[in-house]
């Protein structure tokens, strides 16, 4: 596959080292190392020994990765991983914990460009979207195999598209023909599915289904709340989690995790007390979230529905007797 130049421009770059505030001696994590451009940046900020350790899924992404980051030498450790097994990841290079972690959620620009990747819906391709190349499940398996009713459901969770019903009617009508194999092809059928009248506006008619198919592809939304989760636990007191968002749905999920850590008391309103035992984990940093600005839009206009959200590790509370 012609991979062409990975070259992506990273969003929310200034905004991203204002908050992570990377220092020399420090060890960061970027859990989607993608091109390198953040991690080029952090490594910048904490010479001259500041540890990066880049994970990703996706074997070209690591190839650009390694070649933006071979000036900065044994300060980087790159492995081919998907953020879920962080824990694991550092366990194996000894890392108990580290300063900071940068969660970059969106799909890079040269996956979307390539059209072998299938991610995108102005180019002819292989209906794909595996963000993991030896992955078994590609969006043609899902198109062709799904029942009706549970295909409707992904476009409608994952895209929250509102003609989900009937594109996945025009879909399962058209396999019967033939198999669903190309970008072209269901692109196609969505623009049949859904009436002229709303077509005529607003996004590509393809996108939020583009968009759902991708995320049920990578089990995107599935294994977020828990890489967070742990990803907060392996936080050194004062160390600090940046997630970059690019849709409502993941957005939600930072949001109320990072709110649920924050204040992970369940007891009734009414008590005098928390009886419950739940301690706060984080403490939430710019609590609506931080946005590109529009000099930044301008620039590189696939950063406009970027969110920056960010929180910090709170340290260990001494009581009286002096324990935690």
């Amino acid at each position: 596959m012609e991979e062409r130049n990975f070259t992506h421009q990273p969003v929310l770059l200034e905004e991203v080292l204002a908050w992570l505030n990377p220092k020399s001696g420090g060890t960061y994590v970027d859990c989607t190392v993608g091109g390198g451009g953040h991690a080029a940046a952090i490594l910048e900020s904490s010479s001259p020994d500041g540890r990066l350790i880049g994970l990703d899924q996706d074997p070209h992404a690591l190839e650009a990765a390694a070649r933006r980051l071979a000036p900065y030498g044994e300060r980087v450790t790159l492995v081919r991983e998907n953020f879920i097994n962080l824990p694991r990841v550092l366990a194996e290079l000894g890392l108990p914990a580290v300063d900071g972690i940068l969660f970059d959620l969106g799909v890079s620009s040269p996956q979307l460009d390539v059209p072998e990747r299938g991610f995108s819906y102005h180019q002819e391709g292989p209906l794909d979207m595996r963000m993991d190349p030896t992955m078994h499940c590609t969006a043609a398996d899902l198109v062709n195999n799904l029942g009706e009713e549970e295909l409707a459901g992904i476009i409608a969770r994952y895209g929250e598209e509102r003609w989900a019903r009937r594109i996945a009617s025009f879909i399962v009508r058209k396999r019967q023909h033939q198999p669903i194999t190309t970008t072209s092809q269901l692109v196609e059928i969505i623009k049949e599915a859904i009436p002229a009248k709303s077509r005529r506006s607003g996004l590509h008619p393809a996108r939020r289904t583009f968009q759902a198919l991708r995320i049920a592809v990578n089990r995107e939304l599935e294994v977020l709340p828990e890489a967070l989760r742990q990803a907060a636990n392996l936080l050194l007191p004062g160390g600090r989690i940046l997630v970059i968002t690019f849709h409502s749905l993941e957005d939600r999920i930072v949001k109320n995790l990072f709110r649920h850590l924050a204040n992970p008391c369940v007891c009734p309103p009414g008590f005098p007390r928390c009886v419950c035992g739940q301690k706060p984990v984080l403490r939430v940093l710019a609590p609506g979230g931080v946005v590109p600005s529009e000099r930044e839009v301008n620039l590189n206009p696939r950063s406009r529905s970027a969110r920056l959200r960010v929180a910090e590790k709170l340290r260990p509370v001494l009581n009286a007797a002096g324990g935690e």
